[in-house]
């Protein structure tokens, strides 16, 4: 089975070459906007709806996780974590989820400290070394296959998440790629409202370079290992995403911190 991995690379590479000739930044937000927003998801339902997601990407498509009764992928990390979602303006579906884990004591650790902190080797950046308060992790990026696929790519049938082209148009077809890099982004926008200093990330490697297309330079913590495919920890903060964001990235970073602002009596608990 293809990796989703692959699909978001090829097309963030191909986002930016579509866009370089787009000269100014807010129309790369507006595109977003027009189609996709970031919902902070705090209601039972909608994390529901986030486990749903889940579930559909972890153990229905990669198989990283065992099928469940009730459709709902979740662990004991969800109990102190903020989730997000991009959702569909048009039909309200959502698009994909993220979560950021952020421990409220010292009994409670990361996901790549409980599963990966092997992995580290640059030990002035390990998470050991800040208070819980301090530091958070991006995970559990999910987008259904359904947000994945461009019409040429509808032959395997509705099993395999192929759009209806009665419901997507071919423009809004275009901004899927989108849609890793909102999450991102609304995660982002969360971590800074919080005002946690030091965020974590297990992604691979070439989800990373294709992010730094984008002016996002997450710092290696340590050498690429085996945990759920090929992956190395990553390091970034406020400072860093701002440094290197590329100007248009900014204008849609600000857009989606505005909307974040706007339910950020969501998570200030």
């Amino acid at each position: 089975m293809a990796n989703p991995i692959d699909a978001v690379v090829g097309r963030v590479k191909k986002l930016m070459t579509g866009y370089s000739k787009l000269k100014e930044a807010k129309q790369i937000s507006k595109h977003f906007s027009d189609y996709l927003r970031p919902v902070v998801a705090d209601s039972p339902d909608s994390k529901t709806k986030v486990f749903n997601i889940r579930h559909q990407v972890y153990c229905e498509e990669l198989n990283f996780e065992p099928i469940r009764d009730d459709e709902q992928e979740s662990d004991d990390f969800d109990d102190f974590s903020i989730h997000a979602m991009i959702q569909h303006l048009q039909t309200g579906n959502f698009a994909g989820t993220v979560r950021i884990v952020h421990p409220d004591d010292d009994s409670k650790q990361l996901p790549i400290e409980k599963y990966c902190l092997h992995s580290i080797t640059d030990e002035e950046l390990s998470p050991a070394n800040f208070a819980r308060h301090e530091i958070c992790e991006i995970s559990r990026l999910a987008v259904p296959a359904r947000f994945r696929r461009r019409k040429i790519d509808q032959f395997e049938g509705a099993a395999t998440g192929v759009i209806n082209p009665q419901t997507y148009s071919e423009e809004e077809l275009r901004c899927f790629p989108f849609i890793a890099i909102g999450l991102y982004m609304s995660a982002a926008s969360i971590v800074i409202a919080k005002g946690i200093p030091h965020t974590y990330v297990m992604m691979e490697p070439r989800l990373a370079r294709s992010m730094s297309f984008l002016g996002i330079k997450f710092h290696k913590l340590g050498p690429t290992v085996e945990y759920h495919g090929q992956r190395a920890p990553y390091y970034i903060n406020p400072s860093l995403l701002m440094k290197n964001l590329t100007p248009a990235f900014k204008t849609m970073l600000k857009d989606i911190q505005h909307s974040i602002a706007e339910q950020k009596h969501l998570f200030s608990q």
